[in-house]
């Protein structure tokens, strides 16, 4: 028999594994258990783990399978969607020769500029590689200008974003608390991060334990876009 937290940290990772096909974070696991720290999330994590209840899929960073539900939990009602972003993932290989218009093979994809690998070190404008273009389907895009980026790095895999995944950028100066944007630092370094601001200060957080969060005076920070998709090939 599951503890009630053990219950409710089940409940969320399933729900969140079928709502977005990745695994919650730490971060947004302790924030839906109102728990003070990520240690407790771990303890909960193990004894699932142990009860046959969860697994660690050792081959993707932070992955984690539902391998069974309490009989209880399979009739429950379904409940509103993980909070957070939910970025939609597209398998598959993109290509085409048409900028700027739908593509031939495919009536409902159009062609984005593909910005290059995300790094620190240059602005986005920098990266920007203008013989480079990949099809991406309309229904991830919205209204507005968009562009695509190669992910460099592992600061972000608790959020299901790996490295060599493309995510696609709806160009922007502005974003809500807690969306993960392409934040430019000081007018020369670029990352991807998910955006907290605290008070006069912009905090950028990863979403790896093993990275820290990195706080600037709001005016050292400038949002270039804000994720809204992602795309990845097997």
């Amino acid at each position: 028999m599951l503890t009630r937290k053990q219950h409710e940290l089940l409940v969320f990772i399933d729900r969140h594994l079928k709502q977005t096909g990745f695994s919650p974070s730490f971060e947004e696991m302790k924030e839906a258990l109102q728990l003070k720290s990520k240690s407790g999330i771990h303890r909960l994590i193990s004894a699932l783990e142990e009860r046959g209840f969860l697994a660690r899929r050792h081959h993707r960073a932070r992955a984690l399978e539902v391998v069974r539900l309490p009989e209880n939990l399979a009739m429950a009602e379904p409940t509103p969607p993980a909070p957070g972003f939910s970025p939609n993932v597209i398998r598959g290989d993109f290509t085409g020769r048409l900028p700027g218009v739908r593509a031939a093979h495919d009536a409902a994809a159009v062609q984005l500029p593909m910005y290059g690998r995300i790094a620190a070190g240059l602005p986005i404008e920098a990266l920007r590689d203008t013989s480079s273009e990949i099809d991406v389907p309309m229904a991830l895009l919205g209204n507005g200008e968009h562009y695509a980026l190669e992910v460099a790095g592992d600061s972000m895999i608790e959020a299901g974003i790996l490295d060599g995944d493309t995510v696609i950028i709806r160009k922007g100066e502005t974003a809500e608390n807690g969306q993960i944007v392409v934040a430019l630092v000081d007018e020369n370094e670029v990352t991807l991060k998910r955006l907290r601001r605290r008070a006069n200060s912009i905090a950028l957080e990863p979403c790896n334990v093993r990275h820290e969060t990195r706080i600037f005076p709001a005016d050292r920070v400038k949002v270039q876009g804000r994720l809204v998709a992602l795309l990845r090939r097997y």
